[in-house]
């Protein structure tokens, strides 16, 4: 397990009330690390667990917003970094399929222009506008930025075409973002493979046992492996910057 000092730093993660997210909120605090959980708006899961983390003396703030509309996201960027009294860390994290079930490919007509506009204002806009709206303090504390991508972005086929197009996307704007923010802030991503989350366990057991045979290491990926990856590349690899880390247990070998 990754170990280090995160007192006097801090951190945001989008979409963080479960999952991979709720896994990067707890990891980077129980570093020492000052953490604002951002969930949206109404959703009691994320009070909830920012109560649970601090009655276990963790220091973690809600930061409440939804990061796939416009001003909103902004001003819960802005809020939380005023709330922080700074920021070294951001998590983008925040993103949605739009279907529990896959969607083929040759299923063209399931692509409709309101599908391609909730995943693409979510996994990929949302992303830009959190990155966007934190440069200038992250700029002033030398800080990181790590994108949640996918294995779907990267090689294999995911839950919709939709889906693996904003995933591919988000690969290529973490190379932009590198460039355009460098040298001050470095950015990379992570592209898990298929793990085990509250959204993913509604899926039936052959297809989580297809996984782990596919896999080389012979099991799903846990929210606390993608978080590993994730604060190894906040607070270590200083000459890491614009790469993809697929973590997916060897999955898409």
């Amino acid at each position: 397990m990754l170990k280090a000092d995160l007192k006097g730093k801090y951190a945001l993660v989008t979409g963080s009330a479960s999952g991979i997210g709720f896994g990067c909120v707890t990891m980077l605090a129980s570093m020492g690390a000052k953490v604002a959980l951002n969930h949206l708006p109404g959703d009691s899961a994320g009070p909830k667990q920012v109560a649970d983390l601090k009655a276990l003396g963790y220091n973690v703030i809600a930061a409440p917003g939804n990061v796939s509309v416009p001003g909103e996201a902004e001003a819960m960027i802005e809020k939380a970094i005023t709330d922080l009294g700074g920021l070294d860390y951001l998590v983008n994290n925040a993103g949605t399929s739009g279907t529990q079930e896959p969607i083929p490919p040759s299923e063209l007509d399931e692509m409709t222009e309101e599908f391609w506009q909730l995943l693409l204002n979510t996994n990929l806009i949302g992303s830009f506008r959190c990155a966007k709206a934190a440069a200038p303090a992250l700029k002033q504390r030398g800080g990181a930025i790590v994108n949640i991508a996918s294995i779907a972005g990267v090689s294999t086929q995911g839950s919709s075409l939709v889906y693996s197009a904003s995933k591919a996307a988000i690969v290529s704007m973490t190379r932009s973002l590198a460039r355009g923010l460098g040298p001050n802030v470095r950015v990379n991503a992570v592209a898990p493979g298929q793990v085990a989350t509250p959204w993913t366990e509604t899926w039936s057991e052959d297809r989580k046992q297809e996984a782990r045979d596919n896999a080389v290491l012979k099991r799903r990926c846990t929210p606390d492996d993608i978080a590993e990856v994730v604060t190894f590349l906040c607070v270590s690899a200083k000459m890491v910057t614009g790469q993809t880390i697929i973590t997916d247990g060897g999955l898409t070998l």
